[in-house]
């Protein structure tokens, strides 16, 4: 691919705007993916491209979460191998398995998500932690493997899912939540990034290029969420989640 002004630019708005999303709910692929076969990447080159700059984008958030201390140290210890391995598994599936087989799923979920994020209006406005126990470890450490998994697998919508489950089971706020989801999502990128270039499926420059604008927005993103909290990242995460509803329906019926 030829790297010419008007590309790079392309790629550098993109990746900012995507990465500003990404950085607080998660679905900055629905920007950044789009954008990079909208230049003629194939699939699977796009899949791995996007997450050389996904994962230059998680590694900022994360760093800025938890340099102010947004996140929860102890249960990342816990899941973030967790979502490192099912994400392994996941980008090592995607290679042979159609990504068509989980859109009807993960439409679904997301639009259970939504439903109940929107009715119950105080949904992450207050921490109700209370502690781990083996019923929230017995649920999140299975339910982190999955959404590593899918992440590796297919991807739109990951940290959303990071996010949900990280109020939904442990009881955090939105903003710890995101701190702890933008981690998990960090390792969930790694891998399969690890992947992807080990199969030589990543453009480098093209990844490079996009992951220094999404640097600066995810940077960006995530100090806004610390700064506004839970009145900002509640509104965006339903804005999120219909958007990707939207997009996968879309997908779906005219594709």
């Amino acid at each position: 691919m030829e790297m010419d002004l008007s590309t790079i630019l392309f790629l550098a708005l993109f990746g900012f705007v995507a990465a500003f999303i990404d950085s607080t709910v998660g679905g900055g692929g629905l920007i950044s993916l789009p954008a990079l076969l909208g230049l003629g990447l194939p699939p699977y080159l796009a899949l791995g491209t996007n997450k050389l700059a996904g994962t230059i984008s998680s590694a900022t958030s994360s760093f800025t979460f938890i340099r102010n201390g947004k996140f929860d140290k102890k249960l990342m210890f816990m899941l973030f191998p967790v979502s490192l391995i099912g994400a392994y598994f996941g980008a090592k599936t995607v290679l042979f398995v159609p990504q068509e087989l989980l859109k009807v799923l993960v439409i679904i979920m997301m639009a259970l998500i939504f439903v109940y994020t929107l009715f119950n209006k105080r949904f992450g406005e207050v921490a109700n932690f209370k502690g781990y126990t083996k019923f929230t470890l017995s649920l999140g450490i299975p339910f982190t493997f999955l959404i590593g998994f899918y992440d590796g697998f297919f991807g739109p919508g990951t940290g959303s899912f990071f996010v949900f489950l990280m109020v939904l089971l442990f009881g955090y706020d939105f903003v710890i939540a995101a701190g702890n989801g933008r981690i998990l999502n960090l390792a969930s990128n790694i891998a399969a990034l690890t992947v992807f270039t080990l199969e030589g499926k990543v453009v480098l420059v093209t990844g490079l290029v996009m992951g220094v604008a999404m640097l600066l927005g995810a940077s960006l993103g995530a100090r806004m969420a610390i700064k506004t909290g839970v009145r900002y990242v509640r509104p965006l995460f339903l804005i999120v989640s219909i958007t990707l509803i939207t997009k996968m329906v879309y997908e779906l019926i005219f594709s």
